[in-house]
């Protein structure tokens, strides 16, 4: 169930640096909130050198539907306002954990227990945290 392994077989840009301000992220935060999940928040990656993207966003959802919601809203999002498709996505047939790489950003969408289990916020400590909750 380690959705992280995947991360592995790709190598992040360093042509263009992400910000919280760029669209593809604001699209992204925003799909999400439209879609009701919560505990959202953002790690900047971006002074972490071994750190496999630019950011992480997690959120989690209540049910095994909303995962699905979330994170099919996210990649249809995304491709209709930033024309960029997923590098991959992991985790949709469990549906307790569905990953989106946009290679630069990775998005995490999580049922409550695997959340609290994995604590990515913890493994990504150095990381820079910010929460978008309404």
């Amino acid at each position: 169930m380690n959705h992280l392994n995947v991360l592995n077989t790709r190598k992040k840009t360093s042509v263009t640096r992400l910000t919280r301000n760029s669209k593809i992220f604001k699209t992204i935060i925003k799909a999400i909130q439209d879609k009701k999940g919560e505990n959202i928040i953002s790690l900047d990656l971006r002074k972490i050198p071994e750190a496999v993207a630019d950011f992480f966003i997690i959120c989690q959802a209540n049910s095994n539907t909303q995962i699905k919601a979330i994170a099919d809203f996210v990649e249809e999002e995304v491709k209709q306002k930033c024309g960029e498709a997923a590098y991959k996505h992991e985790g949709r047939q469990a549906q307790q954990w569905i990953l989106i790489d946009y290679v630069d950003i990775v998005v995490h969408v999580m049922l409550p227990e695997p959340r609290k289990f994995y604590q990515l916020e913890e493994m990504w400590s150095d990381a820079s945290g910010m929460e978008h909750n309404d």
